[in-house]
């Protein structure tokens, strides 16, 4: 009885593409490819970096002016009853793209500046909220016990009462000295959810080897949180901090639109909206502009935070099928090589 063997594997050949793109490559450089696979997260990050920096040329920032002419406090005699001037084809702006308000300001300046707020507003909340919500939920995971305890019971004090109660007397408290004190006391009460994801993480990783080892040789705690554990759960901080930014936009409009926000002279894209409710009807791009871009800067961050989970937690891949089929096709179809090849059994002579 005689028998055709297989080929040996050729052990010399090159590993496989994927392998070959893994090989190496360290934690971050795959965190920003995963990222930038994701073309809508990509494409929304861009999108809102332009529109916040067009808002700042637009009408400047501080003592440093902008391109366009007219800024959202001037009073200016109405043109056509205040309608819009803007022209798609051919792109023409005109002397006041979003018309004007019922006194004759400009309101394509207001909205910038509405954005410009609404920007500020995000990243201090964010960032505030953050650093809040990550000290305390790693002192709570790390130290657990009677500060595990008292800290949490604080947490729930903050999650039980709604966050828009809390904004609006905080918004009472301070809407008239500006727009940062505002965000800062906001940040104060809205680090609740990250504490309780970082509290989940520090006490998942707490417990693991590396941790064990740092103590052994001598290390802090202070370095032990911020050297060795902290490193490991700062997808989850990210991934929390950036829907955050999406929430803050959304409660500084609804505090402004209950005037509980940014006051006067001062302008927000909720304030512009609750002054303007009542010409829905006669004006409606009155109402319409301010209440596209506060949908469009929430979205574009949503939409980043999405690409941010995904990138960091490659598990939560999307289902594609066409990716599917493609990894089931060299297991389901044989090589033709393997295909033509016969093994048969053939009588000895």
């Amino acid at each position: 009885m005689t028998q055709m063997l297989p080929e040996p594997a050729n052990v010399d050949a090159p590993p496989p593409s994927d392998e070959r793109q893994t090989v190496g490559v360290s934690q971050g450089r795959l965190i920003l490819r995963r990222f930038l696979s994701n073309k809508i997260a990509v494409v929304s990050g861009i999108l809102f970096i332009l529109l916040a920096l067009f808002s700042i040329s637009a009408i400047g920032i501080g003592p440093i002016p902008g391109w366009w002419k007219y800024d959202y406090t001037s009073l200016n005699p109405q043109n056509d009853g205040g309608a819009p001037t803007l022209s798609l084809w051919p792109l023409s702006f005109g002397d006041h793209p979003f018309g004007q308000d019922r006194i004759g300001i400009d309101y394509f300046a207001m909205t910038m500046r509405g954005i410009q707020n609404s920007i500020l507003v995000m990243v201090i909340i964010s960032l505030v909220g953050t650093a809040v919500g990550t000290i305390i939920g790693a002192l709570a995971g790390y130290y657990r016990g009677w500060l595990d305890a008292v800290l949490m019971r604080i947490t729930d004090v903050f999650i039980v009462i709604p966050v828009i109660v809390i904004g609006a007397v905080v918004g009472r408290a301070t809407g008239g000295l500006g727009v940062v004190p505002l965000a800062f006391f906001l940040a104060m009460v809205s680090w609740t959810t990250i504490a309780r994801l970082v509290r989940a993480e520090f006490l998942s990783l707490r417990e693991r080897e590396f941790v064990e080892a740092a103590r052994v040789a001598g290390a802090s705690d202070a370095r032990i949180i911020f050297k060795h554990i902290l490193p490991n759960a700062i997808g989850v901080v990210i991934v929390a901090a950036t829907l955050l930014a999406a929430s803050a936009i959304l409660l500084e409009t609804a505090l402004s639109y209950l005037q509980l926000g940014v006051r006067p002279p001062d302008v927000s894209l909720g304030l512009i909206i609750s002054d303007n409710q009542s010409a829905f009807q006669t004006r409606p791009w009155l109402f319409w502009w301010p209440a596209v871009f506060i949908v469009a800067l929430a979205v574009l961050v949503n939409f980043v935070g999405d690409g941010l989970r995904d990138a960091f937690d490659p598990r939560q891949k999307r289902f594609s099928l066409r990716r599917t089929k493609e990894q089931a096709a060299p297991s389901t179809t044989a090589p033709a090589s393997v295909q033509g090849r016969v093994h048969p059994e053939t009588p000895s002579s």
